[in-house]
């Protein structure tokens, strides 16, 4: 078996790729327990030097939408893709050229991709919660049902539903097996932050961890849907390994959702290390990053997830005690 990951370098493609490696099997859409003979990896960068060290990964470094339109890179004999790679919400807010190239024209080159290889892999596009939102007439509702219409107010989330009913469409012509995946806001993600808007819901634990100050741009108030990188990551492979009737229909699948808010996340922050950590948090209110994750939703009712046995982090205090337990050198303060 043959597998492609776009985005691959990244922290949940590489935490993917190492999951998938470590398998002893694949049950790829629910069939028979199949080896993992290669897994190809994409990115703008090379992918981190233990997974190189493997002699199953084949690392494909560039602009994916170049390498695609080349011919570098084709999907004749991969039997499954995982789409993770995409421009982040702050990003394509500022910049429109950006989002479009990245999250629309490279996902249809990769369809077509797909749809020129010939026997139909199984793609799991990795969607977002920023799909929906809420206008004066058409207000958002209280908790988003796997059968709410989705009603992106901000460039990503518009771009990532596009790709969403691309993916629906290539899979309603059978020339892709579609998983289209929605995405909550993964946290505690380890190194630098990224362009995304929700960002700092990472960097306001693990920067303080570190003894950094970190800027939380932001109300106390402000209610948001997390997912632990593990919760994130078994999604993703029940997508990969669940079979089509299980699955359901192809409009894309709510990921289960910790309903929180950033006050709830200083909180937990302090009852781990203490008044010295709260002290390092800089409450600077901006309003543009504001606008951005204040449109999302943050309560989810995700039934078709939960009959998949995907089940929401038990807390916050769990997202942060399973980033003290995988990144222990990263931590600086002392714990209580």
């Amino acid at each position: 078996m043959r597998i492609l990951i776009t985005g691959g370098s990244g922290f949940l493609g590489a935490r993917l790729a190492r999951e998938l490696l470590a398998l002893p099997g694949l049950s790829l859409g629910g069939g028979a327990p199949q080896t993992l003979e290669q897994l190809w990896l994409t990115d703008l960068v090379p992918p981190p030097a233990d997974l190189t060290a493997d002699a199953r990964v084949h690392a494909f470094t560039g602009d994916l939408l170049n390498l695609l339109t080349s011919g570098e890179l084709a999907l004749n004999g991969i039997h499954a893709v995982v789409h993770l790679a995409a421009a982040v919400s702050g990003d394509c807010e500022r910049d429109l050229e950006l989002g479009l190239r990245s999250n629309i024209d490279t996902t249809l080159a990769l369809l077509q991709a797909a749809r020129v290889a010939g026997h139909a892999p199984l793609f799991v596009y990795a969607s977002s919660v920023a799909v929906f939102g809420g206008m004066p007439g058409l207000p958002m509702p209280a908790v988003i049902a796997d059968d709410t219409l989705p009603a992106p107010q901000g460039s990503y989330g518009v771009q990532k539903f596009v790709g969403e009913q691309l993916v629906a469409d290539f899979g309603r012509r059978s020339l892709v097996q579609a998983r289209n995946v929605r995405l909550m806001t993964v946290a505690i993600r380890p190194g630098r932050p990224n362009g995304a808007a929700s960002g700092f819901l990472s960097g306001m634990v693990r920067e303080p961890l570190a003894g950094l100050r970190a800027c939380v741009p932001v109300s106390a108030g402000t209610a948001v849907a997390l997912a632990s990188p593990a919760s994130t990551i078994a999604g993703l492979l029940a997508a990969l390994t669940t079979g089509a009737q299980a699955w359901g229909p192809r409009t894309a699948l709510n990921l289960p959702a910790l309903s929180t808010t950033v006050g709830d996340i200083a909180a937990a922050l302090g009852r781990v290390a203490g008044p010295a950590a709260l002290d390092l948090l800089d409450w600077q209110p901006d309003d543009r990053v504001a606008a951005i994750v204040g449109a999302w939703p943050s309560r989810f009712e995700a039934a078709r997830a939960r009959g998949l046995g995907l089940l929401p982090d038990a807390s916050v205090d769990a997202l942060v005690a399973q980033y003290v337990r995988e990144y222990r050198d990263a931590i600086h303060l002392p714990l209580i």
